[in-house]
This record gives C-alpha cells, sequence and structure tokens, in this order.
C-alpha cells in the first residue's frame, strides 16, 4: 500500500470520526449546563429558603416565643448556612440567581 493511500485513508477515518462524534460531545456539553442550570437554581432556592427563616426567628423572637439567646444561636447558624451558599453561588459564577 502507497504511503499517500495510508495518509488519506487515516484522514478519511479521522473526519469521520470527528463527524459521528461531533452532536455527541455537543449532547454531553448540553447535559452539563443543564445541570449547572440546575444545580444554580437549587442553590438559590435553598439561600432564599433561609432567608426566609432568619425573618421568621427574628419575628419568633420580637413575639417573645424564642428567648435571645435562641434566636441569636439561631440566627447565628442560618446566617453561616446562608453565606455557605452564597460562596458555592459564586463559586459557580451564578449573578443574582
Amino acid at each position: 500500500m502507497d504511503p499517500l493511500e495510508v495518509l488519506l485513508t487515516l484522514l478519511a477515518v479521522a473526519l469521520t470520526v470527528v463527524v459521528i462524534a461531533g452532536p455527541l460531545r455537543r449532547g454531553h456539553r448540553d447535559r452539563e449546563e443543564t445541570a449547572l442550570t440546575v444545580r444554580i437554581a437549587d442553590l438559590a432556592a435553598a439561600k432564599e429558603a433561609r432567608y426566609r427563616e432568619i425573618r421568621d426567628a427574628e419575628m419568633d423572637y420580637r413575639t417573645g416565643k424564642l428567648t435571645e439567646r435562641d434566636w441569636r444561636a439561631i440566627d447565628r447558624q442560618l446566617r453561616a448556612d446562608a453565606a455557605e451558599l452564597l460562596r458555592r453561588l459564586d463559586e459557580l459564577g451564578a449573578r443574582d440567581a
């Protein structure tokens, strides 16, 4: 077999692989983007839930359902959780999630 024929055959095979694998690579990329979007949405929902819990705990304190000591402990934990969620959103590049 002539070296030129071998080279052309290898080139044809490589081109075929690239053409066939193209949609497969795009599908994988789309799944990754969808997974990232879902992850960001989940973290944003968790962040909003923490904010709501912070407001609820403060309302419970103001209405006398919680002592100041209990409220401060709960508030500290909820704010730490919210800060962690914000950090994770920032790592994912989410803005105004």
